[in-house]
């Protein structure tokens, strides 16, 4: 069986029964420096960042980078290291740390050797949480937005019938679909730029960009197939790639900036998904609201009507500034609910 042991040196280092040994004997570090330490040997030969540390040590716990280098620091004095002139951990400025001593991996506590780190289970394991965790949120952003979409375009009260109520079940469901869809496209893009980086860094935005944008281009293809199929034509004007690909790279830029705590994340990619959606109507896209307003064109016989939007902006029907409005609200739900699902995950689960 695999174990988390690791040889370096005259040190022991086994991550699954938590112990530090030189020549057998045990070496004092606290928690903390201990997980800094299994992650610097897991990873020997690479440069760990700033941000990983953050990720897997600190777990999105506020710190100073007065933290990390006493942490660093620390174990140097331990392994009886030398900053200036390194046999284990090597400081690359600006850009973080190396364990550079060669090292054993996969060993028994006894030394015989028995295969490679688990590591990459582990983490392959968390890209899948990741974007489970912000798939969870695009679809709680739905529900909310579902509810708001499916009041304002009942075209009667809800009490006196049946009709209102239906209008409000169906855009409610149908807003959770494509907003799961567009949280899954967006997270697991994310969470695929976590796995090759290492970190939740930039990459994060070209993570959610990629997402977005592949899952919005087959939103856009199987809902026009699906119109063009059931109903004989399709609105052109629907949520796709490029929408996709503009708020992806928001809620990316806001996981990058939450550095793993919730609110934080949550603002940062709820102010940057709202810019993002007024951006969008005004260059000839459309979020939910503007596809929606399209189906209403489209098939003028439904009783899908969203000028309740526009009237509370000040407009005779859904125009213009109703689209800018409701591109920003819906880029601003979106961008909270996925980004903080994500750091909810981040803080809660084991790294």
């Amino acid at each position: 069986m695999t174990t988390d042991c690791f040889r370096f040196d005259r040190f022991t280092l086994d991550a699954a029964d938590r112990r530090l040994r030189r020549d057998g004997a045990p070496v004092e570090l606290n928690a903390r420096y201990l997980d800094a330490l299994c992650l610097l040997v897991g990873d020997a030969g690479k440069l760990i960042p700033k941000e990983r540390f953050l990720d897997e040590v600190w777990r999105g716990v506020p710190v100073t980078d007065e933290a990390l280098t006493q942490c660093i620091r620390t174990l140097r004095k331990q392994l009886g290291d030398e900053a200036g002139r390194p046999r284990f951990i090597e400081t690359v400025p600006k850009h973080g740390y190396r364990f550079i001593a060669p090292v054993e991996g996969g060993v028994e506590r006894g030394g015989v050797a028995l295969g490679p780190s688990a590591r990459p289970a582990r983490d392959w394991g968390r890209f899948v949480e990741f974007g489970m965790a912000g798939t969870i949120g695009g679809g709680l952003a739905g529900l909310i937005g579902g509810i708001i979409y499916g009041f304002a375009a009942s075209s009667q009260p809800l009490a006196p019938g049946m009709g209102a109520v239906s209008m409000l079940l169906v855009l409610t469901c149908l807003t959770i679909v494509v907003a799961l869809t567009g949280g899954a496209g967006v997270s697991f893009g994310i969470a695929a730029a976590r796995l090759m980086a290492g970190s939740f860094g930039r990459w994060s935005i070209a993570g959610g960009a990629a997402g977005g944008l592949l899952m919005g281009a087959i939103v856009k293809l199987l809902g026009l197939d699906a119109f063009n199929l059931l109903l004989g034509r399709a609105p052109g004007e629907i949520t796709g790639a490029f929408e996709g690909l503009v708020v992806g790279t928001a809620v990316g830029l806001g996981v990058w900036l939450g550095r793993g705590r919730l609110r934080r994340s949550a603002i940062a990619a709820g102010g940057a998904g709202a810019l993002a959606g007024a951006a969008i109507p005004p260059l000839g896209g459309h979020l939910m609201a503007g596809s929606l307003a399209a189906l209403a064109r489209t098939f003028p016989e439904s009783r899908l009507r969203l000028d309740q939007i526009g009237h509370m902006v000040g407009e005779a029907s859904f125009g213009p500034t109703a689209q800018i409005v409701t591109g920003a609200l819906e880029g601003a739900l979106f961008g909270a609910c996925v980004a903080g699902a994500i750091a909810v995950a981040r803080k809660t689960l084991a790294e």
